[in-house]
């Protein structure tokens, strides 16, 4: 029997996310991408199980994986994003805040995706239409909630100029009513859509991202708010908002918007 595009996304993250948990806590060989970042074995033990799956049962579709580059259908319309994992350096150093993320994209749209927790045994997936959690072979839909008054801000911005995050986690006005988080994970995209985070920032672009496919696609379906910086649609400015809610949302723009302000005056 064929699988669907959600069975396959599972099944792909899922052969990912066994590798990243067998290689947890181990020491895998790292390769250099820059003075501060690297990728290990791991990541690419990863991603080439996840290719597999993927060259199975989409042999025509194109894939784009963060390690291993571009493959299948170079003109295809289908394409699958593939994070095997991220928060590496999280990884590398022992700190069970990682994530493995797949997605499939038609011009745009996302039809399914999946990001797997490999240390919490957590698997998020959606077919495009609902948006579940899977845990001990349990799906719960997810909800997202405001309720924990916890806000993810990416710090991992540019070297050469002020960036939002850097600034925002700073901001008393935020840590008056919210509690900001750093976990260096998209896993922290996920937990917005699952109620464990009030919002999600982050400076940047966001089209056709890697890291960022799986879980935009998972809060879009469960209902999350998502958007640019500035409140506008997605990918029309700088940045991604993602909130919980419509209020946290207007409250998230309005925190944001000096220090948006700030770094668009700067980098003039």
């Amino acid at each position: 029997m064929e699988l669907s595009d959600a069975e396959v996304a599972i099944a792909a993250t899922l052969a990912g996310s066994d590798v990243v948990a067998r290689g947890y806590g181990t020491s895998p060989r790292r390769f250099a991408k820059s003075a501060t970042d690297f990728a290990t074995q791991t990541d690419i033990d990863a991603e080439s199980a996840i290719l597999r799956i993927l060259g199975e049962h989409r042999p025509d579709d194109a894939r784009i994986g963060e390690e291993l580059g571009t493959s299948g259908g170079e003109h295809a319309e289908r394409r699958w994003y593939i994070d095997p994992l991220c928060g590496t350096q999280n990884f590398a150093a022992g700190t069970p805040l990682v994530a493995v993320n797949v997605a499939l994209l038609s011009d745009g749209v996302p039809l399914a995706a999946a990001a797997a927790d490999p240390i919490a045994q957590e698997l998020f997936w959606t077919d495009g239409v609902r948006a579940y959690r899977r845990h001990n072979g349990d799906d719960q839909q997810l909800a997202p909630t405001a309720h924990s008054g916890l806000v993810e801000v990416n710090c991992d911005g540019p070297l050469d100029q002020a960036f939002v995050g850097g600034q925002l986690v700073g901001d008393p006005r935020l840590r008056e009513r919210y509690g900001p988080r750093v976990i260096s994970s998209t896993l922290g995209v996920v937990w917005v859509a699952a109620g464990r985070r009030a919002a999600y920032i982050s400076d940047g672009d966001f089209r056709d991202n890697i890291h960022f496919a799986a879980g935009i696609a998972l809060c879009e379906v469960a209902g999350c708010i998502v958007s640019d910086l500035s409140g506008n649609a997605l990918h029309t400015g700088r940045g991604l908002l993602i909130s919980a809610d419509s209020a946290t949302h207007d409250r998230m723009v309005a925190l944001v918007d000096p220090h948006l302000r700030s770094v668009l005056s700067t980098s003039h």
